[in-house]
């Protein structure tokens, strides 16, 4: 029998996820693919905050791409260690790999995934990892999943005292694992931080790494695609190839489909394939999403036209809000956040724009900190100069209605 108790302690348990519920805002539902613009109840709003970088996501190339493959190999696929190994998977690899000039990649489903990934199998108990306090919640999540006792988190972007940091590991390395192993440091951070645009001081980070014995490890999400020649990434912005052990990348924002990678030294990659849970134990891509992402690539290899147009607009954009007297932040990267400290206000900015038909979402606190409220604008490939001048409109209707500017 179910005592009374218990019942109340479920009672009491759903209570409080319906209060929860209450007060969360509910995502409008877009009735359209995600280019320039979204349709959204009927109507044509600019899209102002979607990190489709490139314009892949109803880019025609890779719509064909993989209704071809849909046509010729069907759609799902299965677990890659037993029937799922599919002849795209690896050439999706091959391309990744070349594309970034490493020796070798592995795709997971989610860049979520690939983060768990590249942490917890390498990372054990009593290894040590050194962490940036803004990097993604998905790198958090890694290390606690990796159940590593020695984390150390070092201020934002500050290498002295990412160097403290490193020092304190090399006294807590000294002392050997349980079973006489080496204890491992790894340093791990984004390569471009998704609220403020700024980027990772990498070939600091590198050098420092490299003297005090410590592995590297960059999450290159807002990277891929953006930095570089030709989109490859904060490695090769710096020039820092073959120097950073472990790369993981994201295929869902620039490239607009699904799915994560990691691109190492071939050693290491053949390692995570065969030990790597979240490799293990989940579903492939599908068909139609490994076609679609291979060519993804081959158009990025064939011009950098696309990030060059992204580039552009991302600087008219900046100089226009600067004009305006916007805080954007110190951005270096097309993530431009428009500085709206208090969060009330940065919602009623984000449904001021609404209604002038500009979607640009509020990012307050959990996302960000308390105080640090803003507007995050990412401009893509797909707009035009009269796309841009239309949204750049609308935040000077809404910031001095407002009274921000």
């Amino acid at each position: 029998m179910i005592s009374a108790q218990d019942m109340d302690r479920r009672a009491t348990f759903y209570k409080k996820i319906e209060e929860e519920i209450s007060k969360a805002k509910i995502p409008h539902v877009i009735d359209s693919g995600e280019g320039a613009y979204l349709t959204i109840n009927g109507k044509n709003k600019l899209n102002f905050c979607s990190s489709h970088y490139l314009g892949f996501a109803v880019n025609p190339r890779l719509a064909q791409a993989a209704s071809n493959a849909v046509y010729k190999y069907g759609i799902g696929t299965g677990y890659r260690t037993l029937a799922g190994n599919h002849r795209l998977h690896l050439e999706l690899e091959e391309v990744l790999a070349r594309f970034k000039k490493a020796e070798a990649a592995i795709v997971l489903t989610g860049g979520y995934m690939a983060n768990c990934a590249a942490i917890s199998t390498i990372i054990g108990k009593e290894d040590i990892v050194i962490s940036d306090e803004l990097n993604h919640a998905s790198i958090i999540d890694a290390i606690r999943l990796s159940q590593v006792k020695n984390k150390l988190i070092y201020k934002h972007l500050d290498i002295s005292d990412l160097e403290n940091k490193l020092k304190e590991a090399v006294e807590l390395a000294k002392a050997p694992k349980s079973d006489g192993q080496t204890l491992l440091i790894l340093v791990i951070t984004d390569g471009v931080f998704s609220m403020d645009g700024d980027l990772a001081p990498l070939p600091e980070i590198v050098r420092l790494a490299h003297e005090y014995g410590a592995l590297t490890m960059v999450d290159d999400a807002h990277g891929e695609g953006v930095l570089g020649n030709g989109g490859r990434g904060i490695v090769d912005h710096f020039g820092l190839h073959g120097q950073v052990d472990i790369e993981v990348g994201t295929l869902s924002k620039a490239f607009s489909v699904i799915g994560g990678f990691i691109t190492g030294k071939k050693e290491l990659i053949t390692f995570y394939k065969q030990k790597s849970r979240q490799y293990l134990f989940s579903n492939a891509l599908t068909i139609p999403d490994t076609a679609a992402l291979i060519e993804a690539v081959k158009i990025l290899e064939e011009s950098d036209e696309l990030v060059k147009k992204l580039w552009d607009n991302a600087k008219y954009l900046k100089s226009e809000f600067a004009r305006l007297g916007f805080d954007t932040g110190h951005s270096k990267t097309p993530i431009t956040p428009v500085m709206i400290p208090d969060e009330e206000k940065a919602r009623e900015f984000s449904a001021s724009l609404f209604e002038l038909d500009v979607f640009a979402t509020p990012i307050v606190f959990p996302m960000v900190a308390k105080g640090k409220a803003r507007i995050r604008v990412i401009p893509s490939a797909s707009h035009s100069r009269q796309d841009l001048d239309k949204g750049i409109a609308a935040f000077e209707k809404a910031g001095k209605d407002l009274n921000i500017i």
